[in-house]
């Protein structure tokens, strides 16, 4: 390929393909481009790995790890075993979730040095236009560029917000020492995980969410049942809180805020931040290249994750069609499996599915029940505490349920919650039913192990029926 130059600079230096980010997409859409034959230079500016391996999945997984290794010895007596009193060493804790980074890291960094075809190049990419773009100084173009730079905290312009010390899901993975009072600003997924864990390792904690309750994107049933399950533990929960403001005093933060019986405060040594994500395509030059961003700045793609520059791709985090290092991952493979197999893979065929990892973790998969009540089309419904799932019973683990609805007409099922031990693994079954589109009756009769928390999932099959909330 011969060195291309524009008007607006000296000759750039050619790639097949340019891939900007190693998060959970990049690397392994380089390994595919390098097998295919292709000259790929992939940039990152900061932590190869990206988000789940740097200050996501990796790292917080790993102390919700440590958390549930705490609570369960403090609950030895309950199963005979005799624990004495139970202490967490922080240091301990954050050595083993820096570990588990570093050892992934690493894992990455020799991955992609060990790609005959691919150059890992350390800096800022910035377009310079459609096809092109500078990092370190130098130009460099290709035919096929791939955005993959992910996001990071959204961090609100709230009163006094910027006058106190606050972390982000970013920065508190790297504390080694225990707050006295961590104050959580967002009852949502990231928020809910860290209060949990920081509560199991020995801190006071209090979520502070504005909405009426927690998590609001799952139904009403799931939030008031998680909210259960953490106060229950001794977290402490203000929903309904508006105008939240801060203040640095003596001993701490103060967080204030309206409710609706008055105002309010709160004091903690430690606040976090965990109100959202935003996406990191703020600095790289996308209008010089016309590439279009939607209104909270996520990169519009697609079905087949192109922008709207021809040649150009957005995967993961910042082009606004998943949140999760799991669809990036699938944005990497839809890419793939179009440019290099001659598939016709879509977005659109991808059936939603995540966990909210507290403990017990939320598994959920397809549509909501209030997703599709609102779809206007027959249901069947069946639910299931999990007090009348035998494995639950066995472990000592039975708070939540597990709820299915289905189309009456189709027999398909449409969604799943599973929230209880076990939940995170167990909605795979449902998953995998949906993403088949199969008939519910193909499962219905399957013959499951005994004991799992999966084996009722086929008589909450059996169950289904008009009228939701039967068990």
């Amino acid at each position: 390929m011969s060195n291309p130059s524009t008007a607006q600079g000296p000759a750039a230096r050619a790639f097949d393909a340019i891939i900007i980010g190693t998060g959970q997409a990049g690397p392994s859409l380089a390994g595919r481009l390098d097998a295919a034959g292709m000259r790929v230079a992939i940039i990152e500016r900061h932590l190869v790995g990206g988000t789940c391996v740097n200050t996501g999945c990796k790292p917080t997984k790993t102390l919700v790890a440590s958390a549930y290794a705490a609570q369960m010895a403090r609950r030895g007596a309950e199963y005979g075993i005799s624990t004495g009193t139970v202490s967490v060493d922080m240091k301990v804790v954050e050595a083993r979730a820096r570990k588990v980074i570093m050892d992934s890291r690493k894992g990455n960094e020799d991955w992609l040095a060990g790609m005959p075809n691919v150059e890992l190049i350390r800096g800022h990419a910035r377009f310079d236009g459609p096809g092109s773009i500078t990092v370190n100084g130098e130009r460099l173009a290709a035919p096929r560029i791939f955005v993959n730079v992910g996001g990071r905290a959204a961090v609100p312009d709230m009163p006094g917000l910027h006058d106190v010390p606050y972390l982000t899901n970013s920065s508190i993975v790297a504390l080694d020492a225990l707050p006295a009072h961590l104050l959580v600003v967002g009852g949502s997924y990231i928020g809910l995980e860290f209060a949990q864990m920081y509560r199991r390792f020995g801190a006071q904690v209090t979520v502070i969410e504005r909405a009426d309750r927690l998590i609001t994107r799952e139904d009403p049933d799931v939030s008031e049942a998680v909210r259960g399950i953490l106060e229950d533990e001794g977290i402490e929960v203000r929903t309904g809180a508006d105008k939240i403001a801060f203040r640095k005093i003596d001993d701490g933060i103060e967080v204030a805020f309206e409710t609706a019986t008055g105002p309010a405060e709160v004091a903690g040594s430690h606040v976090l931040i965990a109100i959202g994500r935003r996406p990191n395509t703020d600095d790289l030059g996308l209008d010089s290249a016309g590439i279009d961003r939607d209104e909270r700045g996520y990169i519009k793609v697609d079905d087949h994750l192109q922008t709207s520059v021809p040649g150009v791709w957005a995967l993961g985090d910042c082009n606004g069609r998943g949140a999760f290092t799991h669809t990036a991952y699938n944005d990497f493979e839809i890419v793939a499996a179009n440019l290099l197999d001659g598939e016709d893979r879509r977005v659109s065929s991808r059936v939603p599915g995540y966990a909210l990892f507290i403990d017990p973790p939320l598994g959920r998969a397809g549509m909501s029940e209030a997703e599709a009540v609102k779809s206007g089309r027959p249901l069947l419904f069946s639910k299931r505490p999990m007090t009348r799932v035998g494995r639950a019973v066995e472990k000592g683990e039975t708070k939540g349920f597990m709820k299915v609805v289905a189309d009456a007409e189709t027999r398909k099922i449409l969604g799943a919650a599973i929230l209880g031990t076990g939940g995170d693994e167990a909605i795979h079954g449902i998953l995998d039913m949906i993403s088949a589109d199969r008939p519910l009756d193909e499962l219905r009769w399957a013959v499951p192990i005994h004991p799992t928390v999966s084996e009722l999932i086929p008589t909450l099959l059996v169950d289904l029926a008009p009228a939701p909330d039967r068990g």
